[in-house]
């Protein structure tokens, strides 16, 4: 049972992570790209403590659930963080060139 709270406490993590996402909008590229990192950074870091979990051998749909909600969540941010990032590199861009 201590090892279900354990998950279960990870994947709240993850959700209060990606609920407390920040205003990407408002950040400039420098500061979207760090963003894009520790995104990927924190992607990575859960899955290992995912892989640490089925070391364990227990709970095993519980730990299938766990990585869904890992890979779902991370990747929505990755991908909302490299949207705005895009954007602002080609506005960047497009605005440069003009000149």
């Amino acid at each position: 049972m201590e090892e279900m709270e354990e998950i279960q406490n990870f994947v709240d993590m993850i959700n209060t992570r990606y609920s407390n996402s920040k205003e990407y909008q408002k950040m400039k590229i420098e500061e979207l790209s760090t963003e894009i990192r520790e995104a990927i950074k924190f992607q990575q870091e859960s899955f290992q403590r995912i892989e640490e979990f089925e070391v364990k051998e227990g709970q095993q749909d519980f730990i299938k659930y766990a990585k869904i909600i890992c890979k779902n969540t991370t990747e929505k941010e990755i991908l909302k963080i490299q949207e705005v990032y895009l954007k602002k590199i080609e506005k960047e861009y497009l605005k440069s060139n003009k000149k």
